[in-house]
């Protein structure tokens, strides 16, 4: 086997560029530099509170980043993380790296995440893009579409004693006595149902805008149901008035705002009406009570702006390597369902400027 001479790197990685590595136009779009202030209030400490300047200097904060976005990017667990860096040509170009040079290992990426999540920065680098995204033309507009997606964790195997006692937010008896089978366990994550089936774990609330398909509001809930209203009696697609709040934007260049059935009732029609939205939420018939032809032909014509959103979610669950979540707890799932959706639009953006690069 012929040893590697000093430009191979470089001349292969020059291949990649030929056959148009997604990860090359990336790098190109992203104004990396902008989320270094915000990253290194989190990864570094101030000059004063540092005992001593020896020791191996900590990794760079924006390289850190582009690991937790490739993760994301992929749905690559940490030990993936650091193998397909190690392993991948195009990963290694994407991070700026040689063959050389030191990978951070999973624990690192571990750790620098795990920085991002207690200290809740995920969203303010979401928010950051956002503003990158409109400088580039890429405004909110057409109207806002809210809709949610289970996203899946690894299953508790709980006794139906264990899973009452966390339900009523109380510590499963012998628990305390186990530390190490606590910190296994997902006390925040719930079951909810759709579609007849059980699931476990979170959900993204996210809205979309109707133009560019682009999230620009998101929330991280567990997958139960915890409304302030009821559509009718049991309906467990009821939704939580807080999501809805939380997503809300003043900033789309349109009024209108498309949901399914699940976000009408009378507390969020009256919230809409009075902030000078306009609903284009689903109608959905009650017991005695079915809907009328003009709602029905309503409800279709609202149903082909509403799927918009479901292309966000396609796209996550089968273009991005799926949505499970490894974490364990709320705060880390927010961390890594947002930068889920932080790496969406950034995805999204690559695809909008190929389509138009010079938007209105």
């Amino acid at each position: 086997m012929a040893q590697m001479g000093f430009f191979d790197f470089s001349d292969r990685y020059a291949s990649l560029d030929a056959k148009k590595d997604p990860l090359i136009e990336i790098n190109e779009i992203v104004p990396w530099e902008e989320f270094r202030p915000l990253l290194e209030q989190v990864w570094r400490k101030p000059e004063r509170e540092r005992k001593s300047r020896a020791g191996r200097k900590p990794m760079d904060a924006v390289l850190m980043f582009k690991m937790l976005v490739l993760g994301a990017l992929y749905n690559l667990s940490d030990d993936q993380v650091e193998y397909q860096v190690r392993g991948r040509l195009s990963f290694m170009g994407f991070l700026g790296l040689g063959l050389g040079d030191r990978v951070p290992d999973a624990k690192t990426v571990w750790l620098y995440r795990e920085a991002l999540a207690q200290a809740g920065k995920v969203e303010e680098l979401f928010k950051l893009f956002d503003h990158h995204l409109a400088r580039q033309g890429y405004i909110a507009r057409g109207g806002q579409i809210l809709d949610a997606s289970i996203v899946p964790v690894p299953r508790n195997h709980n006794t139906r004693a264990e899973n009452a006692a966390i339900k009523d937010g109380k510590e499963p008896e012998g628990w305390k006595d186990k530390p190490a089978k606590r910190s296994q366990k997902d006390t925040d994550a719930r079951w909810t149902k759709e579609h007849g089936k059980s699931h476990y774990g979170y959900k993204n609330h996210v809205n979309v805008d109707r133009k560019h398909k682009l999230i620009r509001r998101y929330h991280v809930s567990d997958a139960a149901v915890h409304p302030s209203h009821r559509l009718q009696a049991n309906d467990c697609r009821a939704v939580d008035s807080q999501a809805v709040d939380q997503l809300l934007m003043r900033g789309n260049t349109a009024s209108g705002v498309w949901a399914d059935a699940a976000y009408r009732s009378e507390a969020i029609e009256t919230k809409l009406e009075a902030s000078g939205f306009t609903s284009r939420i689903h109608r959905k018939g009650k017991r005695g009570k079915p809907l009328t032809e003009q709602a029905k032909k309503s409800n279709r014509t609202k149903s082909t702006v509403r799927v918009r959103v479901e292309h966000v979610f396609g796209a996550q669950a089968n273009d991005m390597g799926g949505t499970l979540v490894r974490t364990i707890g709320l705060a880390r799932a927010r961390a890594k369902i947002g930068m889920k959706n932080l790496a969406y639009n950034i995805r999204r953006l690559g695809q909008l400027r190929r389509i138009n690069p010079f938007p209105a």
